[in-house]
């Protein structure tokens, strides 16, 4: 979580979105940066992203054991592998 918040500026869990645990629940519309690069844009494309999710990004979750899940265009959920 600590990582998270140095990096974006919406970070808490899904217990205070929608009751479920053990997740987080980030939002994709503020335009926060991972090493200069937008980190959730739901209609980037290139080959920095996939599926709206800046790659580099999201290696570093899944190293953590983490992964990204859009709810909607402006709501990410992180959910454990």
């Amino acid at each position: 979580m600590n990582w998270l918040n140095k990096h974006m500026d919406f970070v808490e869990t899904t217990e205070n979105f929608s009751g479920v645990e053990g997740g987080i629940w980030l939002s994709g519309e503020n335009g926060d940066e991972y090493n200069g690069h937008t980190i959730y844009s739901y209609y980037a494309q290139g080959k920095a992203y996939e599926l709206g999710v800046l790659n580099e990004w999201e290696e570093k979750l899944n190293k953590w054991g983490w992964y990204s899940q859009w709810y909607d265009c402006g709501t990410i959920m992180l959910y454990k592998l």
